[in-house]
């Protein structure tokens, strides 16, 4: 299920991005306080921009699996999609393999396509993270030119209006 982040989610993110091989296709490990960030970066979207990140769940109020949803996070990436919605998805690896994130992420496009329509939205994938490119592909996005983000290589995806 999808829902609001709550505090005890923390724990989820700090988790997973104190783990080297779970993170290392969003950024790599972080410490204590950047991971808070990213935690806040997530639910404070909601409030400035309409749009923003859930806590993925297993039914029933268990603890955050995962996190999917959109944003706008100004990115200095190349080519540009400042100013556009980008959609991410991460679940933690006891998560993997269960069709979580399918159904997550399919829940979060219903969602969004009943409060903005049905508008183009951008993914950026690390190469090599082939289980999100298959993802994305099967949720309608195409890969677009290879690009930069942070001086590192990306695969670039649309999912077209």
């Amino acid at each position: 299920m999808l829902r609001d982040f709550e505090l005890r989610d923390l724990e989820y993110f700090l988790s997973f991005f104190a783990d080297a091989e779970a993170s290392q296709h969003v950024g790599g490990p972080s410490g204590r306080e950047d991971t808070w960030r990213r935690m806040l970066a997530g639910a404070g979207l909601w409030h400035l921009t309409g749009v923003g990140m859930w806590a993925v769940a297993e039914r029933g109020g268990g603890s955050a699996i995962g996190h999917v949803g959109f944003f706008d996070f100004l990115r200095g990436c190349e080519p540009s999609i400042e100013g556009q919605a980008e959609m991410g998805w991460i679940l933690a690896p006891v998560a993997h393999g269960k069709g979580y994130a399918s159904e997550a992420c399919e829940a979060a496009l219903g969602w969004f396509e009943e409060h903005f329509g049905r508008q183009p939205i951008w993914a950026l994938i690390s190469p090599g993270n082939d289980p999100s490119m298959k993802l994305a592909s099967k949720l309608g996005f195409q890969r677009q030119a290879d690009g930069t983000y942070r001086e590192k290589p990306q695969t670039i995806w649309l999912r077209p209006a």
